[in-house]
Order: C-alpha cells, then sequence, then structure tokens
C-alpha cells in the first residue's frame, strides 16, 4: 500500500496560530466598538439624587419660671353716706361735773342665767355601735296595731314605714310616716309605734339617741 506525503504548502498547521490571533484581534475591535456604541448612546443619562432634607439642632436653653407676685387687693368700696340727714339738736350740760368722791356700786353683777334654759341639744346618730332592740320584736308591734273599720270596710291594705328617733331611755320620739299608703293607717301605724318600748342604742358605751325605721303591715285575712 502506497503512503500519501502531504506537501509543505498544504501543510495547513502551521498557519492555526495566525488566524486564531486575526479572529482574537477581530472579536476584541466588535466588542470595543460595541462598548464605544453603548457609552455615546448613554451620555444622556442622567442620574437625580433627591436632596435630602438636613436637620440642624438647635441647643435649647433651659428658661426659669418667673413667680408672679399675687395682685394687690383690690380697695375698699367707699360708701355713700346722705347729706340729707339732720342731726337734732341736743342740748349738752357742760357744767355738770363727776364727783371722784362718789363710791360705785360694784356689788350688783351679771344677771344670774336663766335655769330654765334648754340643755344643748344631743346629737342624733344613724349608725351606732349596738343598735337600739324593740322589746318583744316585731310582733309585738303588730300586736298592738288595730285595724280600722272603715279601711277593712273598704278593703285597704299595705305595709306602712314609720321613721322615729329612740332616745337614751327606750322611748320613741317624733314618729313620722316616710311610706304611707292611706290616711288612716299612717294614723294607726304612729300610733303603734309611740307605744313601743326599746333599749337603748349605745355609742362607745353610752346611751345616745338614734334614729330608725320601722314597718307596720295592714293585711286583711
Amino acid at each position: 500500500m502506497m503512503s500519501v506525503r502531504k506537501t509543505e504548502e498544504a501543510n495547513l498547521r502551521k498557519e492555526y496560530p495566525i488566524w486564531i490571533q486575526l479572529g482574537l484581534v477581530v472579536a476584541l475591535s466588535i466588542l470595543l466598538i460595541g462598548f464605544k456604541w453603548n457609552i455615546q448612546n448613554n451620555k444622556d443619562f442622567k442620574v437625580n439624587l433627591e436632596e435630602q432634607d438636613v436637620v440642624e439642632m438647635e441647643e435649647v436653653q433651659q428658661t426659669k419660671q418667673e413667680v408672679k407676685p399675687p395682685p394687690p387687693p383690690k380697695p375698699p368700696v367707699p360708701m355713700e353716706v346722705p347729706n340729707d340727714e339732720i342731726i337734732e339738736d341736743q342740748n349738752v350740760d357742760f357744767d355738770a361735773s363727776l364727783d371722784l368722791d362718789e363710791s360705785l356700786d360694784t356689788s350688783q353683777g351679771p344677771p344670774p342665767p336663766d335655769e330654765g334654759e334648754e340643755e344643748e341639744e344631743q346629737e342624733i346618730f344613724v349608725v351606732v355601735e349596738n343598735s337600739p332592740e324593740l322589746i318583744g320584736g316585731l310582733a309585738a308591734l303588730q300586736g298592738e296595731v288595730e285595724y280600722p273599720e272603715f279601711a277593712k270596710k273598704a278593703g285597704i291594705e299595705g305595709r306602712v314605714f314609720v321613721q322615729f328617733v329612740v332616745d337614751e331611755n327606750g322611748n320613741v320620739q317624733n314618729p313620722k310616716v316616710t311610706r304611707g299608703v292611706h290616711k288612716l293607717l299612717n294614723e294607726e301605724a304612729i300610733r303603734a309605734v309611740k307605744q313601743q318600748k326599746f333599749k337603748p342604742g349605745k355609742q362607745r358605751g353610752k346611751a345616745v339617741k338614734v334614729q330608725m325605721s320601722l314597718p307596720v303591715t295592714f293585711r286583711l285575712k
């Protein structure tokens, strides 16, 4: 078999480096032209940066509060004095003389206090340490009630609230109706409460006047 030999003119491997270098030069030229073209087109591009507000710090000077003096007092209002008032002439005896030798009667002192003066009214308590106790309880109060005949016939019934004061001796004083039903029933409730006897209330171990309130029931069977 015959072997074929290439001539030196047909051997292209020797020219590879030259072609590679030419290719690189052409590629670099194209890239440079492209960058230059892009830069020329972007010459008008501007970046607008917003201006930032500048905050200036001022030193605050501490001030002292001035205390104002109080206003001066108002001047007194002048009182009008009538000029038409007539002063009667009085006869004054300028010749009278004072006898220095005359002794003054100092035996009479101030008048004695009236024995009939009322004593100072004692305080009336609403809440005390020991409240008054109704002797016999509410049963004694209801047992004292007499139903008025007219109210029975008329069918009037209900509950009457009576307010009163229990004195130091346990007696009822100043009873009055705070919530009533009928005049006849109100009057009978007051009468029944007046007849009651209490164990007096005490404050710090002392009997005192205490204000109380009790109901009186009127119910028809």
